[in-house]
């Protein structure tokens, strides 16, 4: 198990949610200092599905966020990826989970500014151990699902803010995961980059069928999702389809 990630043996049957969330809670301190951050919180997401998660700071979204992508562990409930039980994987098993199995997006990018578009879009790839030339190859097609591929050897600094997006948008892409998570997309961006980000991945959950769940506190980005969830004081306090 050292080397490869959990088994997902209903990874994709349609019918099976990638995400089943079943009386999550999570607790932060103890006593007089204890923090409910999320409070029994039940959710499920299917694959292929678009959906925003919405709320106020501190209303637990960014707690579900972490939990999802293997970044926190929840203090009790149920949370299984693909049917796998989450709770009882190792921290290895975990970490092989999210490397293996979920793209991140970042609002503030998180490039490495004196690094080509390519190199950057490369750096999941070399974690997971995948050889030089097929690393190459993996991320140009990355960068040109993404509409990069005639910047991918300028640096990030040579890049505008929308651009910027797109290569972490492509370094998400590369290890073609079933799932991205997407933490403000557009929150560093202007109006029109937001728009350009947010129709390139809606372009990307209609066409390869990539479940993207996405954080966001703007209810216009929001609406580009199928469906949002809208957390309060660690419960969900609403869901609406679109």
């Amino acid at each position: 198990m050292a080397d490869q990630p959990p088994p997902l043996s209903t990874r994709g049957i349609p019918s099976e949610p990638i995400i089943a969330f079943r009386g999550i809670t999570k607790v932060y301190g103890h006593g007089d200092a204890e923090v409910r951050a999320l409070d029994g919180v039940d959710l499920r997401i299917m694959p292929g599905e678009f959906v925003s998660i919405m709320g106020a700071s501190g209303s637990g979204k960014s707690t579900a966020m972490n939990i999802v992508g293997c970044l926190d562990s929840a203090t009790s409930g149920s949370y299984k990826f693909y049917g796998v039980e989450v709770g009882s994987l190792s921290a290895n098993q975990r970490a092989l989970l999210r490397r293996h199995y979920i793209g991140f997006v970042f609002q503030g990018f998180n490039l490495l500014a004196r690094t080509s578009a390519v190199d950057n879009v490369e750096l999941p790839l070399i974690y997971r151990r995948v050889p030089r030339a097929e690393r190459r190859k993996r991320a140009l097609a990355a960068l040109e699902l993404v509409g990069l591929a005639d910047r991918s050897r300028h640096t990030s600094s040579e890049l505008s803010g929308g651009q910027q997006q797109r290569v972490a948008i492509a370094r998400a892409l590369a290890t073609e995961p079933p799932l991205i998570l997407a933490d403000e997309p557009t929150g560093n961006l202007d109006s029109a980059r937001s728009v350009e980000i947010m129709e390139l991945l809606t372009e990307l959950n209609a066409e390869r069928r990539i479940t993207i769940v996405m954080v966001t506190h703007e209810p216009d980005i929001a609406e580009y999702a199928q469906r949002s969830v809208l957390f309060r004081d660690g419960r969900i306090q609403e869901e609406r389809a679109r």
